[in-house]
């Protein structure tokens, strides 16, 4: 770009200005001071464009705009969140079932025994060291011409696991309701256990016939409070 012409005293700046630029002297001061001592600079004087540098300065030191290169940080991971305590599980209990084929007893007097499993599922909440199953059933009046025997009427019997063998069990034919505290025994169920029991029942040759449930009470006989549950189990006999 062309310098314009400066007065006498700053002749010698503009003059060492170039002399740096252009890398020698060319500053000289004129005796007398008269009007042959002024000075022009005819020639112009070209100035490089300041040039961008990375951040890292040159060793020759020369004047220019410094672009510093954006520094990159880490990324430092965000705290991951402590697990939380799973909460506890919600509070179960007893739950019993009673299956047999067609989900009924259809017996007949002298006839094959039918046979018919009871399952019992312990919650969580608490063990049971005596847990009865027990069975009771209403008395029968019997059908019009109906002539029933002296024998008991049923025959209710209970698989061992142990032997293989079947076992009798208690059948308690009434209209009335046994107290708690009259029932004892019973196997023990540990919380989340299940346990099924097999179980067949068949009408005599004298007994009635007629239709009614059997009930099928669980009983933990520590307690003597109330039955855990119960279950009725259709039946009929002809």
């Amino acid at each position: 770009m062309p310098v314009a012409l400066v007065p006498r005293g700053g002749l010698c700046v503009a003059a060492v200005a170039a002399v740096l630029l252009a890398g020698s002297s060319g500053c000289a001061t004129r005796g007398g001071g008269g009007p042959d001592s002024s000075a022009s600079v005819s020639a112009p004087v070209s100035v490089s464009t300041p040039v961008s540098v990375s951040a890292t300065t040159t060793a020759t030191g020369t004047p220019g705009t410094v672009s510093a290169a954006p520094t990159t940080r880490a990324a430092t991971p965000a705290a991951s969140p402590s697990p939380s305590a799973s909460p506890p599980a919600a509070p179960t209990r007893l739950t019993v079932a009673v299956d047999t084929r067609g989900g009924r007893l259809s017996l007949v007097r002298g006839g094959a025994a039918q046979e018919f499993t009871v399952t019992l599922r312990n919650g969580n909440s608490a063990d049971h060291r005596h847990l009865l199953v027990a069975f009771q059933m209403e008395v029968l009046v019997g059908e019009p011409g109906d002539r029933p025997g002296s024998g008991p009427g049923f025959l209710l019997e209970r698989l061992d696991p142990a032997s293989g063998a079947w076992r009798p069990a208690e059948l308690r034919v009434a209209n009335d309701t046994r107290p708690l505290s009259l029932y004892t025994g019973g196997g023990p169920l540990a919380r989340e256990a299940v346990r099924v029991e097999r179980y067949r029942l068949r009408a005599t040759t004298g007994g009635p016939t007629g239709s009614t449930p059997v009930v099928v009470s669980f009983v933990d006989t520590d307690t003597d409070r109330e039955a855990a549950a119960h279950v009725l189990l259709g039946h009929s006999t002809g």
